[in-house]
């Protein structure tokens, strides 16, 4: 009888014991099924929205590539502004501590952009804890979100539409990416057959409030 198990955003550097299905990231071992979202996409899908408002000045949050997810959304974000135009500035990226970002995390680092006295009209921030964390910073500042800077998340967590103001966001579809690897697991046990190294899914970005146009 053959054993399988999911492991969601962890890193495995070798061949796990187990066939496996993970999600979130993308590792380059044997025996693994990565269900991983298009970061590449996805960060175009969030670079595109912020362009057509016409931002040019855009801040980005970045974390210590501790896990393929992390690293693989950096990449993504450096090619994507490359493709459109955006040039990313060193002194405009702010560095989270860790990827598990909190809503301290993301406070902290908007004070430490802000402080920089570098102009920039968006944030890119890292996920949505941390964008909803940078926009209490920006607010503290005197600045209003829309309309003197406007901050995108990702992920789209249940509460992004909730808060003042609705926030524009990366939507990864992690209830569909369970249940794809989910049944991926049953379909190989069930059914055998060859092993798929990759299964990618398209993500969304949902526009809410914390984005609009550049300021004049």
């Amino acid at each position: 009888m053959s054993h399988w198990f999911v492991a969601i955003d962890t890193s495995i550097e070798q061949k796990p014991p187990l066939s496996t299905v993970f999600v979130g990231g993308r590792l380059r071992v044997n025996g693994v099924t990565n269900v991983t979202l298009d970061h590449k996409r996805a960060v175009r899908l969030a670079l595109r929205h912020l362009k057509d408002l016409g931002h040019k000045q855009v801040a980005f949050m970045q974390v210590h590539p501790h896990s393929p997810t992390s690293a693989a959304r950096w990449s993504a974000t450096c090619q994507a502004a490359a493709h459109l135009g955006i040039e990313i500035q060193p002194a405009l990226i702010g560095q989270l501590e860790s990827a598990d970002s909190t809503l301290a995390g993301g406070y902290l680092v908007a004070k430490q952009l802000l402080e920089r006295k570098l102009s920039f009209t968006a944030l890119f921030a890292y996920n949505d804890i941390s964008a909803i964390g940078s926009i209490r910073a920006f607010r503290e500042a005197g600045l209003r979100v829309p309309q003197d800077i406007s901050v995108v998340g990702f992920d789209d967590i249940p509460g992004a539409g909730f808060t003042n103001p609705g926030l524009s966001t990366v939507r990864q579809p992690l209830v569909k990416m369970g249940r794809i690897a989910a049944q991926t697991l049953v379909d190989r046990i069930e059914c055998g057959g060859k092993r798929v190294r990759d299964i990618t899914i398209e993500p969304e970005f949902v526009v809410r409030q914390s984005t609009g146009p550049v300021p004049s």
